[in-house]
């Protein structure tokens, strides 16, 4: 984890987030492990050196993939059990001297500024938090996000309005410093219709040369 990153620490047993991802990854569940095609994706394009920032990671497969291509990675979650199963892969794979887990609520982990090659997240939403991401992303460095879309409501009636993207978001929330490489909707009528997007920062000097012109 890159100097200056906080918001890691204790979290109360009471949390209700905790509680959820812990009973579900505590529940006979067996992870994957393979990465998700956001995170291939984003690894396969060009990025600056630096480290890698996986949010809500859960198992990840992802934080992996990162490893094996010998980027440092931050991995947040807020479910220790998952951690706890990232941990174990990564030793089992010799990957674990590069992924740092961090237990944390997103909402309170607070990475130094410009300071990671990739931040990645897949299935979580939260306006502020993707805000705190895009200031996380270095110059040059790409930020990768797939979340449930409004839509999503129709095949998961109790989902919270909150936690999904709207018309065009997450693009639109953006700083202005970064371009859309992508974003496309991934329809899925089972689990819920999800949005992808991967931008790129602009280098320090193509914003001076961008603030120039």
């Amino acid at each position: 984890m890159p100097a200056g990153d906080a918001g890691a620490g204790f979290l109360p047993d009471s949390h209700p987030d905790r509680l959820r991802w812990n009973a579900r990854y505590a529940g006979g569940f067996t992870p994957s492990f393979a990465p998700h095609p956001l995170a291939v994706r984003a690894l396969a394009l060009d990025l600056p050196p630096g480290p890698v920032a996986d949010l809500a990671c859960g198992p990840s497969g992802g934080a992996l993939l990162a490893a094996a291509h010998g980027r440092p990675v931050t991995a947040v979650d807020v479910s220790e059990i998952a951690l706890g199963m990232l941990r174990e892969q990564a030793r089992l794979q010799g990957l674990d001297g590069l992924i740092t887990p961090v237990h944390a609520d997103l909402a309170r982990w607070h990475p130094r500024p410009r300071s990671y090659a990739l931040v990645l997240c897949t299935g979580f939403w939260a306006r502020d938090v993707f805000a705190t991401a895009a200031e996380a992303v270095a110059g040059g460095g790409l930020l990768a996000w797939e979340a449930f879309t409004i839509a999503a409501l129709r095949t998961r009636p109790r989902l919270s309005p909150d936690w999904c993207l709207h018309d065009g978001e997450p693009a639109s929330l953006l700083p202005a410093d970064f371009t859309v490489l992508d974003q496309r909707d991934v329809p899925d009528h089972e689990s819920g219709a999800r949005r992808q997007m991967l931008a790129r920062r602009l280098s320090a000097r193509r914003a001076q040369r961008a603030d120039a012109g």
